[in-house]
């Protein structure tokens, strides 16, 4: 199933105007997930995580992960880290 989009200029600068990705083609969708975790703004993230299936964005930042900037990289793992973790455990003491 193929699913398309138009690509965000200020993102994919380096492709025409009128591209569009095929997130439904790995390569398409790990350019997707690495321009948008390297340089989006919360909206592009938000869009991301609305799009792309949970396991099929972490397919494919398993295999970006290495072409991150180390900051960016960095980040992304501690904080996926975090969602990753039981209901329990994130629930505070206080609470």
């Amino acid at each position: 199933m193929s699913m398309k989009i138009n690509v965000d200029h200020r993102l994919f600068w380096f492709l025409k105007n009128d591209t569009k990705l095929d997130l439904s083609n790995k390569a398409h969708l790990d350019m997707y997930v690495q321009q948008t975790l390297s340089r989006g703004r919360t909206a592009d993230i938000k869009r991301l995580f609305k799009m792309v299936d949970r396991r099929d964005f972490f397919e494919s930042l398993s295999r970006v992960n290495n072409f991150l900037p180390k900051e960016v990289r960095k980040f992304w793992e501690e904080w996926l880290g975090d969602i990753n973790k039981s209901a329990k455990e994130d629930t505070h003491p206080l609470q």
